[in-house]
């Protein structure tokens, strides 16, 4: 470890099995670690503690309504494309509880203050830009979201730069990857034997203090800039997106919206696995006695055709209308 003091904008290298130090640093500091596990056949997110807990040596294979899990027989932590979760259901979790009410005589109302501290392991560039569309939605209007604000306060950025891609990304067309730019506490990009780290926050600089560390050099930095020039150029999905919404507007009622509508089964599963997506209703349980009461705050869609009912009528009461709503 050389005798420089690390400060945010550094570039540094690892030893691979020098990322459990910097989990255990996390958990030290009171952070619970998530990151990417294999479960039933998919990458999926959850709580973990060790590194060989990662789908280390994993791969996958993405084709339209399809995905399976390859094993590559290698020793790639992160060579995998994202699955079927995103971070969206931390920071803005399908039901959460806004407050309680208990009545014996008097009434007495509790509210909920149980934000936890989370580090995210192996956050990819799209999944920062759903963060950050999340970011506009609930932080940055006239009216704040409470609960996600003190989520997102507490969360840690352990990012991971795209090294390869699946026959599915399209990022390069929305301005959303391969590379990491923002948003990080600690970016990583996974070389062959080492992990070339970018710092972010003085945060990300504590959370490396314990850990074996190296300046990195030029050999180490032109790897990586080379293996995301290729993972950029092997991209071939593009998508126009000069002016998507007027192309929308001015297209109201193309019949492509049938054609669709036609095969849509209306049933939310995309806006349920949508990382950017948020609506909400709002459900108050009371137990047998009637006493006590919860208000739960709990994911809705769109496609739900409950969602448009307005005033007796719906708004939106087909398909159709409702898929054009929600692009």
């Amino acid at each position: 470890m050389p005798n420089t003091t690390l400060a945010p904008g550094m570039h540094i290298t690892i030893e691979k099995p020098e990322l459990q130090t910097v989990i255990e640093a996390l958990q030290a500091a009171g952070f619970s670690t998530i990151g990417p596990t294999l479960r039933e056949g998919a990458v999926v997110y959850d709580e973990i503690s060790r590194i060989d807990q990662l789908p280390i040596g994993w791969g996958d294979e993405q084709k339209p309504g399809s995905y399976r899990l390859l094993w590559n027989d290698d020793d790639r932590y992160f060579g995998y494309g994202l699955g079927p979760h995103s971070w969206k259901k931390y920071l803005h979790p399908p039901r959460l509880k806004l407050f309680s009410t208990a009545s014996n005589g008097s009434v007495r109302i509790t509210p909920i203050d149980d934000a936890p501290t989370m580090a995210f392991i192996g956050v990819r560039a799209c999944e920062l830009q759903a963060m950050a569309i999340q970011d506009h939605i609930f932080l940055e209007g006239t009216f704040d979201d409470p609960h996600y604000r003190a989520r997102r306060q507490r969360a840690f950025i352990l990012a991971v730069n795209c090294t390869q891609v699946s026959d599915s990304c399209y990022c390069t067309s929305m301005g959303s990857g391969p590379e990491i730019e923002e948003g990080f506490d600690l970016s990583l990009t996974e070389l062959e034997d080492e992990f070339l780290i970018e710092i972010g926050s003085e945060l990300g600089t504590e959370m490396l203090r314990s850990s074996q560390w190296q300046l990195a050099g030029a050999f180490s930095l032109n790897q990586a800039h080379h293996m995301l020039e290729n993972a950029e150029a092997s991209i071939t999905r593009k998508m126009e997106t000069s002016d998507l919404p007027q192309l929308l507007y001015q297209n109201l009622d193309h019949p492509r919206w049938d054609e669709v509508a036609k095969r849509c089964l209306s049933c939310m599963n995309c806006t349920m696995v949508c990382p950017t997506c948020f609506c909400t209703d709002v459900e108050d349980v009371a137990d047998l006695t009637g006493a006590n009461c919860e208000r739960v705050r709990v994911w809705d869609s769109c496609f739900n055709p409950d969602f448009s009912y307005v005033h007796g009528g719906n708004l939106r009461p087909d398909t159709r209308s409702r898929y054009r709503q929600w692009m």
